[in-house]
């Protein structure tokens, strides 16, 4: 294996584990508190509002340093987003996204970190999550 691959590979796997121990760390992996943080209407947790906050100030600062390289530091570019406009797709895919996190306290990133605990409820999730994937790749090759 290349070493530009096996960095890549080292780069993932660290960040991979430093993202789930933060998810563990703010309770991101705890379906109650997310509900709780979903359910303005009673009894809201604000909590998760915070955690959100702070992730968003830390990419926001280490964007724009990152950004001002040539490339990064694994690959021959940067891979952005150029969709600069919600489209359809993206709305209807949020809005679709929305209702599984609040229906089952989890949204991707938790739901992975969260296999770990072998329970039968999240194993649920992922496979409902991996279902949901699978039939969109069916109805998008008929759009």
């Amino acid at each position: 294996m290349k070493n530009s691959n096996m960095g890549q590979l080292a780069a993932t796997l660290i960040s991979a584990i430093i993202f789930g121990i933060g998810l563990e760390l703010a309770q991101m992996t705890n379906p109650q508190k997310v509900i709780g943080f979903l359910n303005i209407t009673d009894k809201w947790d604000p909590s998760l509002m915070f955690v959100m906050i702070g992730a968003i100030i830390v990419n926001s600062i280490l964007f724009i340093v990152v950004k001002r390289r040539v490339s990064p530091f694994f690959a021959p570019k940067f891979m952005l987003p150029t969709l600069t406009k919600a489209d359809k797709k993206l709305i209807l895919g949020s809005a679709i996204f929305g209702l599984g996190w609040g229906i089952g306290g989890f949204c991707p990133g938790p739901a992975l970190s969260s296999l770990m605990r072998l329970q039968p409820q999240i194993f649920i999730v992922v496979g409902s999550m991996l279902l949901g994937m699978w039939v969109f790749k069916l109805v998008e090759k008929k759009f």
